[in-house]
């Protein structure tokens, strides 16, 4: 989750808000690719989750890896929840998943480069612990009741809330990990047509990346659980947002849409205020209750839009969330994708000619297929194994179209970070199925060695 945000100019109008939005332009020589991904840590003796306190905890994990690699520390009432440097930071998930969100950079050689340092100092600290994290979509077997509480305000405010709404809230929060990848836009028009693109190939990154086959101790019957539960969570602020394809929209309606998802909180000196159940609308009109009378900061439009949860999102870039949390290869592996889709022209014109037909049910039944079969899921005549062909064609193009080449290696280029994406095309296989083929063959239906099989 983000890191609260604080201050700014007063907000008057709706046209601030969508101006705020539009600020994000930058010319193609500006764009950068910011990694996101969450990992659960866990108790090497015991394999529980690592609590807030005590040794093997949070709390040391984060001191550990202030102390020892130059990390700044941020603290809520007393408490260490987060950490930054370099324009990345790391924060805790409701259930103490450990994220990293990551600087912004130019290429993919320096994106994984930053995953590889990071996984090396997480298990540096995870170590001396007698901790590990693993890179898995969803917990396989720990139930609601074992998961600790990360002691942050925005998240007892929201813990609430999705108890009242939808089925599957809460497990979202506590219980599993994703990768994501924040990408930038030059204008308004390419913000709509990467967006369209991003919404309505993430069934197709779900499927790739699907890794969440096991929950409470069993096969579910899907392959991505994790995916699973983002379609009976919250409806007013999940979805694939068919308005998004329709005429006209851009910022504005996007503004509009966001106005009346209902907010959770206000952050004010610190604290977090209690707004659930009303509308940023009504804050613009200074009714809110919490705080009466008062006009709402920049600074509180940024943290509403991170209470947001579609498959892909605007803030003042692009954010692709469809993925679960992955093994380290593909970590490197969903930022490939998504900049050799949408970061090279020609590669951008080649995605949105193969999804440009498809209308909202198309894109709805493959977002349902990939969570349940991943690449061999189907809907109607699309396959999602022969679009994750044409889409792994196109990314690959497109980054050996961009010609960024590593630093020490000149003859090699980006597209050798979709090598994991490769070899599920090859064997028409998604991780969970690899999984599960492990599950029902020499594990004989132990998860048990999960743990070591999805550590870092």
């Amino acid at each position: 989750m983000s890191i609260p945000q604080s201050g700014g100019t007063v907000i008057e109008r709706p046209e601030q808000l969508a101006a705020y939005l539009e600020e994000g332009c930058k010319p193609k020589s500006a764009w950068r690719i910011g990694t996101e991904h969450e990992k659960f840590g866990f108790n090497k003796a015991t394999r529980l989750p690592l609590p807030y306190d005590g040794r093997c905890s949070i709390r040391s994990m984060l001191e550990g890896m202030r102390d020892q690699f130059g990390w700044s520390g941020i603290n809520e009432d007393g408490n260490l929840i987060g950490l930054e440097k370099d324009g990345a930071n790391i924060s805790l998930e409701p259930g103490g998943q450990l994220e990293l969100s990551g600087a912004t950079l130019s290429t993919l050689h320096e994106t994984c480069d930053e995953v590889n340092l990071h996984l090396h100092e997480v298990k540096t600290v995870a170590d001396q612990i007698g901790a590990a994290f693993m890179g898995i979509g969803a917990a396989p077997e720990w139930t609601h009741a074992q998961m600790p509480v990360m002691p942050k305000g925005r998240y007892r405010l929201m813990t609430d809330y999705m108890r009242r709404v939808g089925k599957y809230g809460t497990q979202m929060m506590y219980r599993t990990c994703t990768v994501q990848v924040n990408l930038d836009f030059a204008s308004e028009a390419d913000m709509v047509r990467k967006l369209r693109v991003g919404l309505a190939l993430q069934p197709i990154a779900t499927a790739f990346f699907a890794n969440s086959p096991f929950f409470e101790g069993r096969p579910v019957g899907q392959l991505s659980w994790r995916a699973r539960i983002w379609r009976d969570l919250d409806a007013e602020r999940t979805g694939m947002l068919p308005f998004v394809f329709e005429s006209g929209f851009g910022f504005e309606a996007w503004t509009d849409y966001a106005l009346d998802v209902p907010m959770y909180f206000v952050y004010r000196n610190g604290r977090y205020l209690d707004a659930r159940g009303m509308s940023f609308r009504d804050f613009l009109r200074a009714k809110l209750p919490v705080l009466p009378g008062e006009l709402p900061l920049t600074s509180d439009w940024a943290d509403h839009l991170t209470t947001i949860f579609p498959e892909a999102r605007i803030k003042r870039f692009i954010e692709m969330r469809g993925a679960d949390g992955g093994t380290w290869h593909r970590l490197c592996a969903l930022p490939a994708l998504w900049v050799g889709l949408v970061y090279d022209e020609t590669s951008l014109d080649a995605a949105w000619d193969l999804v440009k037909n498809w209308d909202s049910e198309a894109r709805e039944g493959l977002r349902v297929k990939a969570a349940r079969h991943g690449i061999r899921g189907e809907f109607g005549d699309l396959r999602i194994h022969d679009l994750a062909k044409e889409v792994l064609a196109i990314a690959e193009q497109g980054l050996r179209n961009r010609e960024r080449y590593a630093a020490n290696q000149p003859l090699l280029n980006e597209s050798h970070f979709l090598d994991a994406l490769r070899d599920s095309v090859e064997t028409g296989m998604s991780p969970a199925d690899e999984l599960l083929a492990k599950y029902r063959g020499e594990w004989r239906e132990s998860l048990e060695p999960i743990y070591e099989e999805c550590s870092f």
